[in-house]
This record gives structure tokens, sequence and C-alpha cells, in this order.
């Protein structure tokens, strides 16, 4: 049996995002869509930590697929239970990035409203990993992210497998079309 795919998705964002959407449909398409799970994190990064461990621990050979934000999260937990992660457009630093976007926050798809705080910013950065294992990771970026510099992501995840895309958005708009890379990495290709 494949591993649990865990999508962890970006700020702001939620399990609806499109990436998460495609992510689903090509797994329900192999006949795997079970093996699917995207969990809705909560705002506070600490929070969010600790919804991922606990995720972790009761899908032990989980592959990580995080985008953004999640990225970043995917990284950390990645790290701290020996897991594969594909990296989509990670966020590198985010707690430098989002330390300007402390205040009134709205998600994406649902809408919801919050505030995004100092003590955030510090949660992010308890979670920095200084040092990773390449060879558990696949990053998957465009050099068109107007969000992120892919440098940065290239840099930090040296020696990991890389695939690096000209042009492009933040979004990772086209997604779909690099979505049998996930899985091959994954290990997922044909119905159990």
């Amino acid at each position: 049996m494949a591993p649990a795919l865990i999508y962890i998705h970006g700020f702001n964002s939620s399990p609806a995002s499109s990436k998460a959407k495609v992510l689903h449909e090509r797994l329900a398409a192999v006949g795997r869509a079970q093996e699917f799970f995207a969990p809705a994190l909560p705002h506070s990064p600490a929070a969010a930590a600790k919804m991922l461990e606990a995720i972790a621990r009761t899908r032990p050979q989980a592959v990580l697929v995080g985008s953004s934000l999640g990225g970043f999260y995917a990284t950390w937990l990645a790290e701290r239970f020996a897991l594969h992660a594909v990296l989509v457009n990670p966020a590198v630093r985010p707690y430098e990035l989002l330390a300007d976007h402390v205040g009134r926050q709205k998600n994406f798809h649902n809408g919801e409203e919050y505030d995004f705080t100092a003590q955030h910013v510090d949660e992010l950065r308890a979670l920095e990993v200084d040092a990773i294992n390449p060879a558990r990771y696949l990053l998957m970026v465009e050099t068109g992210d107007e969000a992120l510099d892919y440098r940065h992501a290239v840099e930090k995840y040296r020696g990991a497998r890389q695939l690096v895309i000209e042009g492009g958005d933040h979004g990772f708009s086209d997604f779909a079309a690099h979505v049998d890379a996930v899985l091959e990495f994954a290990g997922v290709s044909d119905p159990p």
C-alpha cells in the first residue's frame, strides 16, 4: 500500500486550494483518493505544528506536499519524523516575510478573518530547521513567483531533487502539468 499524502496549505489558504484539488483528483484517478489528507491548519504556527505532529504520528510513512508556508511546515515535519516531502514554491524564512503582515488577515477561500500577531512570527521562527537531509525532498519552484524569491529555496534545498520552471507564479498555476512528478516521488502510480 502506498503511503498517505498529506497536503499542507500555505498562509491564508486552506484545503480548498487549487493544488490540493488537483492532487486529490489525480489520486482519485489512480484509485487512491482515500490516501489523501489535507487538514485545515490553525492560524497559530505553534498550534499548526502541534496538529501536524499528531497527524504524522498516525501516518508514519506519509509523504508531505507543502505549498508556500506549508513547505516550511513540511520541512519541519519531514526532519522531525524522517518523512519525504514535496515542496511547492516553499517559504524559506517566513518569519522574515510575514513580519510585515502582522495585523488583520483574511483567508482566501472561506473569508474567515483573524489577527496575525508578533507572537505568531516568533512561533514560526521557533520552527526553523537549520540543516536538512536533501534526499527527503522534491523541490518544485517557478522563477516567476511574485511572493517569494525561488533562489532562496534552490539554495536551502541544494542537493535535493529540484524542478525549477521558468516563469509561472506563486500559486504554481501549472501544478496539474507536474502532479505526476509528485506522485512518482511519493511512490504512487498504479491503482491498488
